[in-house]
């Protein structure tokens, strides 16, 4: 199998084959640099824009993203798997982004008046510079203008360092801003190791970092940002909790459990990865899922059969396996899958694991990829607990006929979202992001909007 990347160049190979796709040299620090400055000029044009101009750009990349879906969808698919009709609906999601804040941002920036004693105070929400984003390859470009679009739509410029097996995607993200007619650089994409990250963050233009990875990346690129006081946004790693409880309608939440499980084949941060079923419901909940994961097709990305593709990269495969496999020892017991496929790709049998308990790998660690664990609890306030005990804190999921026993799980839930009776997932109506080892801040909504401005007030008359 080739190696993922190398000393100086970013490999990109189609993770169901191991075929090669291309070779993309790292930059040279001299390059970093010229590219740092070009967009932190961009920046300082594009911030006198108003933000009805820049809301309209964001209209044209809508249109170019559409205009485009084949050939983004076809480069998604390529680079790292993801089933075909699941990457056409992330370019669409994303081009819908675009009109979304293109509609409702302006409004979000307006001035905001504060009566203050007879005087009156405002808050004006300023640009803060050039952000830089380190951004991962399960959502190669929903990940990245999910924080992009708010960004660039408060003033601010964009440089991308993208994952180095999805480098085609970050540059064809590139060439649909400038399809849109952005000014050049706003949005620029580097490409460097992570040393090239140490010296991106030191630089004096960048005013802002935004991560999404793992936890190890997201603390030291945490570290590096505040040693150089800038600001800092995480969204890291999640094991999500899907608490389904004895009055639950067991088709639905079987239905939604398989679906937040093995979407983008499990390669997911915001997904169920806990499965804590109540007792009373507990066979037939497993019963039903493992039917329902036993019933989905895995092969070729490119078909449009296909539910569950390759994993992206074949290091990713054998870490999750070697979980997989510590777990059995542990006392798990395998229900379905568990092994890698034979084929040239990084397939992995979609896997179910029963009678988890909490000292378990697959409890304590995020599995991402195919794999689920079935975790028993004895009743509502057991399964809160076990949902609780976990480093992370992204989202959780509780299948419940009663409303008012979901509400007061909710309030006592340890992280950034809850969803009642459906599965995870991100919108730009609402605010996205964990706590915990989950990481902080948050992107999508007003919050994701107003993370990257400067707040200012202006108090007139103070005397």
């Amino acid at each position: 199998m080739q190696p993922v990347t190398s000393n100086t160049h970013a490999i990109s190979l189609n993770p169901a084959n191991g075929k090669r796709l291309a070779a993309y040299p790292f930059h040279t620090d001299e390059q970093l640099d010229a590219a740092l400055a070009s967009n932190h000029n961009a920046f300082l044009l594009w911030r006198q824009q108003t933000v009805a101009h820049r809301a309209q750009k964001l209209r044209d990349l809508a249109t170019v993203l559409r205009d485009h879906t084949e050939v983004m969808a076809q480069m998604i698919t390529a680079e790292m798997g993801k089933p075909l009709t699941q990457a056409r609906a992330e370019v669409a999601k994303s081009a819908n982004l675009c009109d979304w804040y293109a509609e409702h941002g302006p409004a979000m920036l307006a001035t905001e008046s504060t009566p203050v004693e007879e005087n009156k105070a405002v808050i004006e929400y300023r640009p803060l510079g050039p952000v830089l984003a380190v951004m991962p390859w399960n959502f190669p470009l929903w990940q990245v203008l999910r924080g992009a679009v708010p960004i660039l739509l408060a003033g601010n410029s964009y440089v991308l360092k993208h994952a180095p097996n999805v480098m085609g995607c970050a540059l064809l993200i590139e060439e649909m801003f400038a399809k849109a007619a952005f000014p050049a650089r706003l949005f620029s994409v580097i490409n460097v190791t992570p040393e090239g990250v140490s010296r991106a963050i030191k630089d004096p233009s960048i005013v802002a970092i935004t991560v999404t990875g793992s936890g190890r990346a997201g603390a030291a690129i945490g570290a590096q940002a505040g040693a150089a006081l800038k600001k800092c946004v995480l969204e890291l790693g999640g094991s999500d909790p899907f608490i389904v409880l004895n009055d639950a309608s067991l088709d639905d939440a079987v239905k939604a459990a398989v679906a937040g499980r093995y979407q983008n084949t499990g390669q997911v941060c915001a997904a169920a990865k806990r499965f804590i079923v109540e007792a009373g419901i507990a066979e037939a909940f497993t019963a039903k899922f493992v039917s329902a994961a036993a019933g989905l097709i895995t092969g070729d990305p490119t078909e449009e059969a296909t539910q569950s593709g390759p994993m992206a990269r074949y290091d990713l495969r054998d870490e999750l396996h070697e979980q997989v496999t510590t777990s059995l020892e542990e006392g798990a017991t395998l229900l379905l899958g568990g092994n890698k496929m034979a084929s040239e790709g990084n397939f992995y049998a979609p896997t179910v694991l029963g009678n988890v308990t909490r000292e378990m790998t697959a409890f304590r660690q995020e599995l991402f990829g195919p794999v689920a664990a079935i975790v028993i609890a004895e009743d509502a306030q057991h399964a809160l607990e076990l949902a609780n005990d976990s480093d992370f804190g992204l989202s959780a999921t509780i299948f419940t006929a009663d409303e008012r026993l979901a509400a007061e799980m909710a309030s006592r839930l340890e992280c950034g979202g809850v969803f009642i009776n459906g599965y995870s997932a991100s919108d730009p109506r609402v605010a996205f992001g964990g706590v915990k080892q989950s990481g902080f801040g948050r992107e999508l909504s007003h919050f994701g909007l107003h993370e990257f401005c400067n707040a200012q007030t202006v108090w007139k008359d103070r005397r």
